[in-house]
């Protein structure tokens, strides 16, 4: 009769307990450390209080660890709501939801702010930033096809779809910040957005 395999759920804890130290310790060397090159696993395994090995056979690489990060500043930053606003019923609500998400999201956690500076220095950090963002692409083109009438040129499609991915990007909502309450910058991504959508009447 084979052995029945056991795992110990003190050392399943323990791990889990493990890998959440790291993903805190690696989100606080975005938020504080001067330089974007502290983010390594020697950095952060310092930073954390474990060894390189452990962060490297909890993520494999620092992209891995970089991702688990992403998803933690995404769970804490209310991303999870994009599932429901893209099941809303009326399309237009859906994207008016979908700007207040983002930037709901963009204003919530000063590491974000921070990798995006990252993108201009670190190819690692632009190249999972950039795949994040086509995410939130994919999510506006799906709305914006729902929006167009059947008359709407290929073209004018395309044009609104960037046109309001930008509007809903970090670098919009941090330049409409300034001087502005959060929520009055969103309004103002909002209508900016809303008028995308005349591009496809073109």
């Amino acid at each position: 009769m084979p052995r029945r395999a056991y795992v110990s759920s003190v050392r399943t804890a323990a791990a889990a307990d493990k890998r959440d130290r790291v993903i805190d310790a690696a989100a606080k060397v975005l938020r504080e450390d001067a330089s974007i090159s502290s983010f390594s696993l020697d950095g952060v395994a310092k930073a954390a209080g474990v060894t390189r090995l452990t962060v490297y056979n909890q993520f494999g690489s620092r992209r891995g660890l970089l991702e688990a990060v992403f998803d933690e500043i995404a769970r804490q930053g209310g991303l999870e709501a994009i599932a429901a606003a893209m099941a809303m019923a009326d399309p237009h609500a859906a994207l008016d939801r979908l700007a207040e998400i983002f930037c709901g999201f963009w204003k919530h956690d000063p590491a974000i702010g921070r990798l995006h500076e990252a993108m201009a220095i670190d190819p690692e950090f632009a190249s999972a930033l950039i795949e994040r963002n086509e995410r939130r692409r994919k999510g506006l083109t799906v709305l914006v096809e729902r929006i167009a009438s059947k008359a709407a040129s290929r073209r004018a499609r395309q044009d609104a779809v960037d046109t309001i991915f930008a509007l809903t990007s970090y670098a919009m909502f941090a330049m409409l910040s300034p001087g502005r309450s959060a929520n009055d910058a969103c309004r103002l991504v909002q209508s900016a957005c809303r008028a995308a959508l005349q591009l496809l009447a073109r």
